[in-house]
């Protein structure tokens, strides 16, 4: 099936993020050490904890490939929204450790500004970042993965945080030195407030939550369709990157079951054609 394609497009996506975030970890660690900056080094820890997320997501898209089974008659899409969920609690772990240590950094009566080496380190990795952040947004959008948005809003997160570290590092070459710690307090908040965006969201997902516009949106496409009377209810929860549909209709009572029967199939070629939805169930009853 299309969607199983998807989900293998978006295991490139984790593919890519996990070696980038091996490269660049490396590169701002070994520069923040040798060079003493705080900044860059909260921002090179940061990125191993993105290697364990994005493998996290990694794993979560492979699962959700496997298809339906007995104990799984949905399929299994779900635990890509749980890698979500599971990379969103290694953030914020990683966010409050960097904070911690930012803070003692600010406070500390020994500061010294940091090598200018880790100013142009960071300031290229930003950039790698971003590119790797646009292909992942691109993606996700294209295949509706809500693992893989979680993954490129990680991705311009770390773009964020590197380019804060460049600013942060370049001031302290100015005369002041606490502004690297102050940088990496930055850091430590950007991540935080990433980690629970992407918590936020799936736990909205797996409590079957549903944006109301989006939902409103899906309401005026089916009653706009011939044959349609009115729509008594409407319900949509996602599932993974698919989303699923359930309507209860009004038609024509002098309509047969043929009749009744091709409205719901424009329906749901409708929605297809429309919103990518393969999971339309439309619940026809006689007005």
């Amino acid at each position: 099936m299309e969607i199983y394609e998807d989900i293998k497009k978006g295991e490139k996506g984790a593919w890519i993020s996990i070696i980038t975030y091996i490269c660049l970890s490396i590169l701002k660690l070994g520069v923040g050490y040798v060079s003493n900056s705080e900044a860059l080094l909260a921002d090179g820890l940061n990125n191993t904890t993105d290697i364990i997320a994005s493998i996290a997501v990694l794993i979560g898209l492979k699962i959700s490939r496997k298809p339906p089974d007995k104990d799984h008659p949905y399929g299994h899409f779900r635990a890509e929204t749980i890698s979500a969920l599971i990379a969103s609690f290694i953030m914020i772990s990683v966010g409050i450790q960097v904070l911690y240590q930012a803070v003692i950094g600010l406070f500390s009566p020994d500061v010294q500004a940091p090598d200018l080496l880790a100013a142009w380190t960071a300031l290229f990795c930003a950039m790698i970042m971003f590119i790797v952040y646009r292909y992942n947004r691109q993606l996700a959008q294209k295949i509706k993965s809500q693992a893989m948005m979680a993954a490129a809003q990680d991705n311009r997160s770390d773009a964020l945080v590197s380019i804060g570290a460049f600013i942060g590092i370049m001031g302290s070459q100015l005369g002041l030195p606490w502004l690297d710690s102050l940088t990496a307090v930055v850091v430590g908040v950007i991540i935080c407030k990433t980690a629970w965006d992407i918590f936020r969201e799936a736990t909205h997902t797996l409590t079957d939550g549903f944006d109301e516009e989006t939902l409103e949106t899906f309401k005026q496409t089916i009653e706009d369709t011939p044959g349609v009377e009115f729509i008594k209810d409407i319900k949509a929860r996602k599932h993974g990157s698919s989303v699923l549909v359930d309507a209860v209709i009004t038609v024509d009572h002098r309509l047969n079951v043929i009749q009744s029967h091709e409205i719901t199939e424009e329906i749901e070629k409708k929605m297809l054609r429309e919103y990518r939805i393969r999971h339309v169930h439309v619940h026809i009853e006689p007005k």
